[in-house]
């Protein structure tokens, strides 16, 4: 844990070498003084970028309408079908779809992105742009780590192989027009 006041200070030393500031989680929208503190941040003249799983829609437009942050990244966990084993916990996707459709609607520059864990193939990343992305947006695939995972059940499963990944992010341009890719050797 740091101290806000510290954070705060190291920005306002730096002001002359950093322009931007990614606010990531755990989920930062569930932090009560998360506008205050990106409304401090927005006062030394930083541009502020949101990484948000989507789960609270209302904070995240909120944030928007008040233009106080300038990016969004939204992670994409699963498809429909395997979003509560991925996650571990019930997830109201009717939450998910809200966010994602402001995003959409909102004329602030965003992202989605979803992490291609051993438990996907490319039949769940197909159903995510299908149902969640659709065209006109820009999405990534991460691939999976298993050396930069919390969660030690993961560091013995193997990443997909490069080719894999590749091959799928090419399915995906066909379906909606955009996938990068990330984290591999080969992009």
């Amino acid at each position: 844990y740091v101290e806000k006041e510290e954070v705060m200070e190291y920005l306002r030393l730096r002001k002359d070498m950093l322009d931007a500031v990614c606010i990531s989680g755990g989920e930062p929208t569930c932090n009560k003084d998360l506008k205050d503190f990106i409304k401090e941040i927005k006062a030394l003249g930083y541009k502020v970028k949101l990484d948000t799983n989507g789960t609270n829609p209302f904070v995240v437009k909120e944030l928007i309408d008040e233009k106080l942050i300038d990016y969004v990244a939204m992670d994409l966990k699963a498809s429909p079908k395997k979003y509560n084993e991925v996650t571990r916990c019930n997830v109201n996707l009717e939450l998910i779809k809200q966010t994602i459709k402001i995003l959409k609607t909102s004329g602030i520059k965003h992202e989605f992105r979803t992490t291609y864990l051993p438990t996907l193939d490319s039949n769940d990343i197909n159903e995510i742009t299908e149902k969640f992305v659709g065209k006109d947006s820009k999405y990534y695939l991460q691939q999976f780590r298993n050396t930069v995972t919390n969660d030690p059940q993961y560091h013995n499963f193997m990443p997909h192989k490069d080719a894999y990944v590749l091959s799928t992010a090419n399915f995906v341009r066909q379906n909606i027009g955009a996938c990068g890719v990330r984290g591999i050797s080969s992009f």
